[in-house]
């Protein structure tokens, strides 16, 4: 049946929430009386508000066209307008109800007829003035009360104007995930006073709302996460409405933003974020309302009339230099990024969500059945659509997980990469570094959504829980911080800090380095064999290894700061020769064991830079080294020199 029909029996029931078995109704609180406003508007001279004069604050206009007109208003464009249609679109409650005073009850009586609310969920409080007035803990009490709610709710002010650039369903999901009540904030902009606002100090590791502050003094907080009238409440927490509202009498202990600032203090209370900006037009006047319905409708036009311009990120590969695969076993490494190979993501705007095929990555147009094979057989059938694909969806899992509700905004995605696959340069976990600052930046995420030094283990999960990519940190972290990086991955950092120790290196300091690889390489992820499993069990040799390695990027950390280039090629061989006595010869590989027995008769040190399928090498004689560059192509493998990229260097962070 059509919605109005459904607003009549007071029902709002969606195919997803009744799966969901979501039970949960809605206060809209509209009860305040405007003195100032209604008092500058009656008093204003030029007429052009004449039309506005004993409208109920909820029911002006929202946008800066109607504002100044003598014409009727528009239906749909009041304050109002913009919280029905964004609560009923959704259709996640079984009931709404809007609680107002007397004063003002016939225009909102008049306003359910014509939108298809259900006129008897319109509550009267009995109050005609300010100085009778209840206060609005009293009138969400009044409307628990007298309809008898026993089930969650969500209590907005229905005189605050917001942005259409969420969704109130992102809310919901995250407020039955948390289980526990729930504060809606959003981020100061710069220029906005946190004297005016109910300001939230959450807890960014749980979300919790450690402390909610009734319109502080900057010196009071350094928080800038303004809480609107915003707020979901559990069931279990209805009767400390009641208790708040019959222990505090007086109507100015009654504001909503107190009984949170009582609240936090009671049970535990969540904060969400919420792409968007809120203004409660209570207590203000004409010229602020005006400047508030500016800046909303200059907001709204923009987006309508902007083309939004493409984000673009590049990933760099990475070269393990000391350490490796001990990140995967609580070691040490240390690692960089070369400016020769990249991987490139980039993010626009557009109608629907498109992940865009790479023409040589993604094939789906073949010469022949010849030549379909040949492709497959030599790159398998994993492209980069299902990494972009993958790390779409765990991005959203953590902001719904996190409280961080995304604009709704719809992208296209396309990705581009030099990496070559399959010889361990991490070029599959470059893709989702770069898409994941794709995604962070489009919908204006920061570090505070997510920590710079969580963003590796984002990475590592999408791989690890999503595409079943064996991996360790290492390559995550040196993509996401770039440059020359010490990590340590010890059990006890980690459990501590959620993340490893990342320290930069100085990358001027390393000597020139070389770098090879099979021209037609095996799936480099095979190479890890069997030795998880068995440091898991408790193999003693395996664990002494992975100690051993960390011992030997303690050492090649201190030959680099020192420059000595002699003991850094000693200890990327004594890396080799470890990891070759674990994993065995035959786990290796023939052809990626002859890259390194060519390098050491020429008396460079060469080493796995990953999994497999490349060497990294240090030749201190140059004229050698050419001789093995010359080698090497000679036996079909690919060299280059290397490039370290490291942002800082160039002074490009």
């Amino acid at each position: 049946p059509p919605i109005a029909a459904q607003a009549r029996r007071g029902r709002y029931k969606s195919r997803s929430s009744l799966c969901r078995s979501i039970t949960m109704k809605c206060v809209i609180l509209v009860a305040g009386h405007g003195v100032q406003l209604e008092r500058e508007i009656e008093k204003d001279v030029s007429g052009a508000y004449s039309h506005l004069i004993g409208v109920p604050k909820a029911l002006l206009p929202a946008s800066l066209e109607q504002q100044a007109s003598n014409k009727p208003l528009l239906p749909g464009n009041t304050i109002l307008d913009h919280w029905w249609s964004a609560l009923k679109s959704r259709q996640q409650f079984t009931d709404i109800y809007l609680v107002t005073n007397a004063d003002k009850y016939k225009y909102y009586e008049r306003w359910a007829s014509a939108n298809g609310f259900p006129e008897a969920n319109v509550i009267n409080d009995g109050s005609t003035t300010l100085s009778n007035s209840l206060g609005a803990m009293a009138d969400l009490e009044l409307a628990i009360r007298t309809k008898k709610i026993a089930d969650d709710i969500m209590v907005v002010a229905g005189d605050m104007l917001f942005d259409h650039n969420f969704d109130v369903g992102q809310v919901l999901d995250y407020f039955k995930l948390k289980k526990g009540d729930l504060a809606i904030y959003y981020q100061l902009e710069e220029g906005e006073e946190t004297q005016t606002r109910g300001i939230v100090e959450v807890d960014n590791d749980t979300g919790r709302i450690e402390n909610f502050l009734e319109k502080p003094k900057p010196s009071e907080t350094a928080s800038r996460r303004a809480s609107p009238v915003f707020y979901c409440l559990r069931k279990e927490s209805l009767n400390l409405v009641s208790r708040y509202t019959e222990e505090h009498q007086l109507r100015s202990q009654r504001a909503l933003g107190l009984f949170m600032s009582w609240l936090v203090k009671e049970t535990t209370v969540y904060g969400m974020k919420l792409p968007t900006k809120f203004q409660l037009i209570g207590h203000v006047g004409l010229m602020e309302y005006q400047r508030a319905t500016s800046w909303f409708t200059m907001r709204r036009l923009q987006s309508l009339q902007s083309v939004s311009n493409p984000i673009t990120f590049r990933c760099y590969a990475r070269v393990g230099l000391i350490g490796n695969p001990s990140d995967g076993f609580h070691g040490k490494t240390i690692a960089f990024t070369i400016s020769n190979y990249w991987a490139e993501v980039t993010i626009v705007e557009s109608a629907k969500l498109k992940l865009t095929l790479h023409p040589l990555n993604d094939p789906t147009d073949f010469g022949s059945l010849s030549d379909l094979y040949g492709i497959s057989r030599k790159e398998g059938y994993l492209g980069g659509l299902r990494l972009l694909q993958a790390t779409c969806k765990k991005f959203y899992q953590y902001c719904s997980e996190h409280g961080i509700a995304l604009a709704r905004s719809n992208f296209t995605l396309k990705y581009d990469t030099n990496i070559p696959r399959q010889v361990g340069l991490a070029g599959s976990s470059a893709i989702i570094t770069a898409t994941l600052k794709c995604l962070m930046t489009f919908y204006n995420l920061t570090e505070a959504d997510m920590p710079k030094s969580l963003q590796p283990n984002f990475v590592l999960d999408v791989e690890a829980s999503e595409l079943f990519i064996q991996a360790g940190l290492q390559d995550r972290v040196v993509q996401v911080y770039e440059g020359l990086v010490y990590m340590d991955f010890s059990q006890e950092i980690i459990e501590r800090n959620k993340h490893g120790l990342y320290k930069y290196l100085d990358s001027s300091k390393l000597p020139p380095m070389w770098l090879a690889y099979l021209a037609d390489p095996s799936d480099s992820g095979k190479i890890h064999n069997n030795v998880k499993q068995r440091w898991l069990q408790g193999d003693t040799e395996v664990i002494e290894a992975m100690k051993e390695f960390g011992q030997l990027t303690d050492l090649a950390r201190d030959a680099i700061e020192e420059g000595d280039h002699e003991k850094l090629l000693s200890l990327m061989n004594s890396n080799f020769d470890l990891r070759r006595k674990i994993y065995g010869a035959a786990t290796l590989g023939d052809a990626n064991l002859k890259m390194v027995e060519i390098a050491r008769e020429y008396g460079s040190a060469a080493k796995f830079p990953g999994s497999g399928g490349a060497v990294v090498g240090l030749c201190l004689d140059q004229k050698k080294k050419v001789e093995l560059m010359k080698r090497l192509s000679a036996e079909g493998f690919v060299c280059c020199d290397l490039q370290p990229y490291d942002p800082r260097q160039n002074h490009e962070l």
